[in-house]
């Protein structure tokens, strides 16, 4: 992997970059693992953390190169003054095809790191739509107001519709294609068992707008990784009512 395949937009205040599933934002406790982050800091002198996506979740993520812009920009999400925008396949179709989600959101207190909808929470709020409506599955958009751990995940299995192939807030199962094309499906010669079309959390940020010191808007996208793009295409051809 290299970062400049990643990187969607970089002046010498700041760094936006296509985050892959699986990669950390930035360090964990431990340190062992590698992160976005890290490998930042080995290419540039100062890497400051603006905000963080999940582990799983890829898409459009942003660092500040400097103190002052760092300032600017985290003060941002702070006032939630930036637009999130999130795609995201979720299993089953949620009757209303459009609404917002304002439940608060905490840590459990059992669970360390799983996060519940609780009254001793944050304020969390949600919008989403559905872009396509498949039956065994559905292509949403979502906009996020706050930027909670575990926000759109939390929101979606408090309404019984979670993220494809979410381990925590879901059945975890991966997305087979025999169970779209169920008796049209059949291996290749050599294979012995099935490959998913998707095994991991169906969930990117596509899009994230901030304003830059200068004032000017600026709109990043990142394009849809190849794997949740093949899913969608397959999704499309064979799961629809």
């Amino acid at each position: 992997m290299k970062l400049t395949d990643l990187v969607i937009s970089e002046t010498d205040e700041h760094i936006a970059l296509n985050k892959p599933s699986g990669l950390l934002s930035i360090p964990d406790r431990e340190g062992k693992e590698i992160s976005l982050k890290a490998l930042l800091q080995e290419k540039y002198d100062h890497i400051f953390t603006v905000h963080r996506l999940d582990r799983d979740t890829s898409g459009v993520i942003v660092f500040a190169k400097n103190e002052a812009i760092h300032k600017h920009l985290s003060r941002q999400f702070e006032e939630r003054f930036t637009e999130k925008i999130y795609v995201g396949m979720v299993v089953g179709s949620p009757p209303n095809k459009s609404g917002t989600i304002n439940a608060p959101i905490a840590e459990n207190m059992i669970k360390r790191g799983v996060m519940l909808i609780h009254q001793r929470g944050k304020e969390s709020i949600t919008d989403y739509e559905v872009l396509e409506d498949f039956g065994l599955y559905s292509w949403m958009q979502f906009r996020i107001h706050t930027g909670r751990t575990h926000q759109i995940r939390v929101h979606m299995q408090s309404v019984g519709h979670p993220l494809v192939c979410d381990v925590t807030y879901g059945d975890g199962k991966p997305v087979l294609l025999s169970s779209l094309k169920h008796k049209k499906f059949k291996l290749s010669r050599n294979e012995l068992d099935e490959r998913p079309l998707m095994n991991r959390l169906a969930l990117h940020a596509a899009r994230l707008s901030i304003d830059l010191p200068s004032g000017e808007r600026l709109v990043l996208e990142a394009t849809l990784p190849r794997d949740m793009n093949a899913l969608l295409q397959q999704v499309r051809k064979w799961g629809k009512k």
